[in-house]
């Protein structure tokens, strides 16, 4: 496994107009060196972190040697999000942070790792989310913008799930289990349950395998995770917004010089397709292309991280 480094910022302007002095950023850089190499940036979805290749890396079976996003050709940097506890840094103070905010934190991150600009930028879930708003900003920084499984802003059926989210998160007596358990239902789909369980019994446990199922995953989740850090990462799910400083979608579009690379799950509840099939709709309509590729799968939001073939066919021809 990489080894986790950390670096400083001084003096962060908030949207929400706090200021903090000193913020610790890590990250994990694999494959090349960052001088004399493309650089591929990779920021990760709600729950994960930084490991996004090796032994235990998240996303290994699409970043690594000899794979698609290959570490004996690029230099890859992955972020952690500040605030997902994966280095200890936790916020009380999540709720004056959103999405842009984040974003701005690792652009100057690669500025202080003398990373002037990006081959590519690709996320997933939250992390694509993250993806846009830096292109957004920084609209000459990345040659390739790949957001996967997520959109530039959050929809209003996002931020009913994150309001949800947070209700459980901030009044459950098992809040961490039970949250996990309601977001299992938006990561997967009803056809994905009824080919894997296909109303199964578990005579030991008397319950049905999917509430097992389901009591595994929030229980897994807890052992790995932290309150704070879940109640973080979920606001800023609820608060992508590139369009928050008060450009149109078709001002920010039209100004990013990325070529910009969208993958959609065809059967994600999580960030539907067709949000993303609006947005291809407003390039178009002011002449900018769009290169849509789109995952067909039973297992909905997931397949970013289930379908770790079908992703590395559609990315073949960017690395």
């Amino acid at each position: 496994m990489s080894e986790l480094k950390s670096l400083k910022i001084d003096k962060i302007n908030l949207d929400s107009s706090t200021i903090i002095d000193e913020i610790k950023v890590t990250y994990q850089h694999y494959g090349k060196k960052i001088k004399s190499n493309p650089v591929v940036l990779v920021i990760h979805p709600l729950t994960g972190n930084s490991n996004v290749s090796g032994k235990n890396g998240w996303w290994s079976k699409i970043i690594d040697s000899g794979k698609v996003i290959d570490t004996e050709k690029y230099a890859v940097i992955a972020f952690n999000i500040p605030g997902n506890g994966y280095d200890g840094v936790l916020f009380k103070n999540y709720k004056d942070f959103n999405t842009g905010d984040i974003a701005k934190i690792f652009f100057y991150a690669l500025r202080k790792l003398k990373i002037n600009n990006l081959y590519a930028a690709i996320g997933g879930s939250i992390g694509a989310g993250i993806v846009w708003e830096l292109a957004a900003l920084y609209p000459k920084l990345i040659k390739n913008l790949i957001p996967v499984a997520g959109d530039w802003k959050s929809s209003d059926w996002m931020i009913a799930n994150t309001t949800i989210q947070s209700k459980i998160l901030d009044n459950s007596s098992n809040p961490i289990e039970d949250a996990r358990m309601h977001a299992m239902l938006c990561y997967r789909t009803p056809k994905s349950f009824k080919i894997r369980f296909s109303r199964s019994f578990n005579k030991e446990k008397e319950m049905f395998n999917v509430q097992s199922w389901l009591i595994h995953h929030g229980n897994k989740l807890k052992e790995r995770y932290e309150l704070k850090a879940y109640k973080m990462m979920n606001h800023l799910l609820g608060s992508i917004d590139v369009t928050r400083y008060g450009s149109s979608i078709e001002e920010i579009l039209s100004k990013i010089d990325s070529k910009i690379h969208i993958i959609s799950i065809d059967s994600d509840l999580f960030f539907p397709i067709e949000e993303d099939f609006l947005t291809i709709k407003i390039a178009d309509s002011i002449g900018v292309k769009i290169e849509h590729k789109i995952v067909v799968s039973d297992y909905g939001h997931d397949a970013f991280l289930m379908e770790s073939e079908k992703i590395s066919k559609l990315l073949k021809d960017i690395f």
